[in-house]
């Protein structure tokens, strides 16, 4: 058995499985929620849920099916009227699910995030510890984008993003993304295009050659779901890219049938709640640039980052604020939360410990980012995060 179908053969042993609906197969052309796919969903879902499984669901289609109530023939450009189709989509689209489950005997409750509720550490429990009790009490979570007040996510952002911080958050066994296409395409003979039914991680080459950069409906394409997918399969959860439209996707997926593009899970990363905190749910305010010696010290020695090591800061930040830390041209291979500001660091950098109260007036701290408060990244061998 090669090494793609061994994989798959574990997923009938998934337990906690986040499952990725993208707009284009929850609605039709029109905007309109497409009943009979989410009927055939709901029931592919609750079919996983009644063998023990426990669900999470991330599902788009808020913003299509708010276009339709209100007559829209396009996706909005404006903010306010992407806010709008929003909040009336969102109470639709949650209406037809609560429906379509309770038919199937199954329980939903909604969850709305922004990327602040995951970034701040105390609402990033909360998110996690609500999920984690509807998970207990055998409720579907319907996890969705809170539109309505988002600002960065409706502009940048989109659910395979989402879909892998939940998947994160809540240390999934499984990530399904469920699309319009069969999963990632590669270039074959005759200019036609070919299944990738096994993808060990994302290199640059299967980026460039990602098509699908989204629709008028949705925001996403084939290269945010390599991305997401990349992230989350580097700690340790697989992932499966499939089509949505495909009869019975799901339960093909976790009965380990090879559809779609599996992406292997990398080794688990064995981090602490509150170092995947640091990792993942961030946005970097800033950059470290650091020399060898320092890479050195922090990636094969496990210290801390001190100013000595420090070339160059990139950005604004204060401290207590997520950085990266990379070296001079290359991508980040570490991430923590620093103990000195931006304009702090700029004074200090390239400079002994014993130097920093008499530069700064005060030496607070011996290091720029404290191991404690540091993560070496899986990019650093398998992409970036």
């Amino acid at each position: 058995m090669d090494e793609n179908l061994q994989m798959r053969a574990t997923f009938g042993g998934t337990r906690r499985v986040v499952v990725k609906i993208g707009s284009r197969v929850l609605v039709q052309r029109d905007g309109r929620p497409d009943l009979r796919r989410l009927r055939a969903l709901v029931g592919d879902l609750a079919v996983a849920r009644r063998a023990g499984r426990e669900i999470v669901v991330v599902s788009s289609g808020a913003i299509g099916a708010g276009m339709s109530v209100l007559g829209l023939k396009t996706r909005p450009t404006h903010l306010p009227d992407l806010q709008m189709a929003a909040a009336v989509g969102q109470s639709r689209l949650m209406a037809i699910y609560d429906r379509l489950f309770a038919e199937e005997k199954c329980r939903v409750g909604q969850v709305l995030l922004t990327h602040a509720d995951l970034n701040d550490r105390q609402r990033h429990l909360n998110a996690r510890n609500t999920m984690m009790n509807l998970l207990r009490h055998g409720i579907i979570p319907i996890v969705n984008e809170n539109d309505v007040v988002s600002v960065d996510e409706i502009k940048f952002g989109d659910n395979d993003l989402l879909a892998s911080l939940v998947a994160l958050l809540i240390q999934a066994d499984l990530l399904i993304l469920l699309t319009t296409v069969d999963g990632f395409r590669a270039p074959a003979a005759g200019g036609r295009t070919r299944r990738v039914p096994f993808l060990k991680g994302v290199s640059e080459k299967a980026l460039a050659l990602a098509v699908g950069k989204g629709s008028e409906l949705s925001t996403g394409g084939m290269m945010s779901k390599l991305q997401a997918a990349d992230t989350v399969a580097g700690v340790g959860t697989p992932v499966v890219i499939a089509n949505g439209r495909q009869a019975g996707a799901i339960g093909k997926v976790l009965a380990g049938d090879d559809i779609g593009t599996l992406l292997a899970a990398g080794k688990p990363s064995g981090l602490s709640g509150r170092k995947r905190w640091i990792a993942f749910f961030h946005k970097a305010k800033g950059s470290l640039v650091v020399d060898d010696g320092a890479r050195l010290a922090v990636v094969e020695k496990g210290r801390s980052l001190l100013p000595i090591g420090v070339k160059a800061v990139e950005g604004e930040f204060e401290a207590g604020d997520v950085v990266n830390i990379r070296a001079a041209g290359g991508p980040a291979f570490a991430r923590g939360v620093t103990d000195y500001s931006s304009g702090e660091v700029r004074r200090i950098q390239g400079r002994k410990t014993s130097e920093i109260a008499a530069i700064l007036g005060a030496a607070d701290f011996e290091e720029v980012v404290h191991r404690d408060n540091m993560v070496v990244l899986q990019g650093a061998t398998r992409g970036t995060i």
